[in-house]
């Protein structure tokens, strides 16, 4: 049975994850900022990419 691509859920894509190193990684790469960081950031504004986002500024 192949996959419907019409039901797609994008609720994973408003977090970031900090188990996964990659997507910690590339939340820094693209904020300029270090995975450090992200970690504290997320830890303070949960994982949400838009808190996260707001909180850097």
């Amino acid at each position: 049975m192949t996959d419907n691509k019409t039901e797609r859920d994008f609720r994973d894509r408003n977090r970031v994850s900090s188990n996964e190193r990659n997507e910690l990684f590339h939340f820094a790469q693209q904020n300029g900022i270090t995975p450090e960081q992200v970690m504290e950031l997320i830890k303070a504004a949960r994982n949400d990419r838009a808190s996260l986002r707001l909180r850097r500024n």
